[in-house]
């Protein structure tokens, strides 16, 4: 049995996913009208997640550059890495879905740096190596 679904169904929400080191944000944006951040992870408000003013304060930069505050509800699932880095992978997951709402918003959240993958990660350990790069100690005599 095959189901068509029409071509013109409306998107619910926007989603995409965001990374830092070794986290991952799968975020998803909500239309939605409220006077506040309204910004759920992992099943809680980030005020609530997030611990430091810091980290707030990177978790809802890409919807207050845009002047979106209160237009969007954003749920997302974080997974690896630290609390800072999983802090910056739900920036870059709304930069990324705010760019499937509007393609205009491109412009200023590159200039911003919020669409840029960060690549730095921890090096692998080699062998014959104590860690990435540090010899174990050496006398000549």
């Amino acid at each position: 049995m095959e189901t068509n679904k029409p071509a013109t169904v409306k998107a619910r929400y926007f989603e995409a996913v965001g990374r830092r080191k070794t986290s991952i944000a799968r975020v998803r944006l909500f239309k939605a009208k409220s006077d506040h951040f309204d910004i759920e992870v992992n099943g809680k408000p980030y005020s609530a997640y997030f611990h430091t003013a810091g980290e707030k304060k990177i978790a809802e930069e890409a919807l207050a550059l845009m002047k979106l505050e209160g237009d969007y509800k954003a749920v997302a699932k974080l997974k690896g890495g630290g609390i800072h880095s999983q802090a910056e992978a739900l920036r870059h997951g709304i930069s990324r879905a705010l760019l499937k709402v509007d393609l205009e918003h491109r412009k200023t959240l590159k200039q911003a740096g919020f669409l840029t993958r960060d690549p730095r990660a921890k090096e692998r350990r080699k062998f014959g190596l104590k860690k990435a790069r540090k010899a174990p100690q050496w006398a000549k005599r």
